[in-house]
């Protein structure tokens, strides 16, 4: 991705999840009804754009249980996306943020823990949902 492509990004926070989750769709879901900003936009770890994106801020560590928030040209992940995106929810998500005490190594534990049951939890599918029209503008790599 180009300089030009990354600058894209400098006024909006970019979630990267799991689009054949049915939990990840669903977190997706979350964060739009209580994004009264629209800062957020979205696109599944399975598109190009997200692809590039991660190659672009040199993720190495991207797998099926990552979850990434690219935010002012930071990149956080796992746990620390989870209640960095809680700062910009309405209501009172960012109260969350005091997990932030627990140590990140066992706050991430926990995380991936979930993350790699999650589908069984919760199911999935066998490609990436695509959003209502109603929101459709705030996905990249949707086709």
């Amino acid at each position: 991705m180009t300089s030009k492509g990354r600058s894209s990004l400098s006024d909006k926070y970019l979630v990267i999840y799991d689009g054949v989750c049915n939990f990840c769709n669903g977190a997706v879901g979350f964060i739009i009804n209580r994004d009264e900003s629209e800062r957020f936009i979205f696109s599944p770890m399975q598109s190009d754009f997200a692809k590039d994106i991660i190659k672009c801020y040199s993720v190495n560590s991207v797998g099926i249980d990552t979850f990434m928030l690219v935010k002012n040209d930071r990149v956080f992940l796992w746990s620390d996306a989870a209640l960095e995106i809680t700062k910009d929810l309405t209501g009172f998500w960012h109260l969350f943020r005091v997990l932030k005490v627990i140590p990140r190594p066992i706050r991430d534990f926990l995380y991936k823990t979930f993350a790699r049951n999650r589908i069984r939890l919760f199911g999935g599918t066998t490609t990436c949902q695509v959003p209502k029209s109603n929101v459709l503008t705030r996905f990249r790599g949707i086709n």
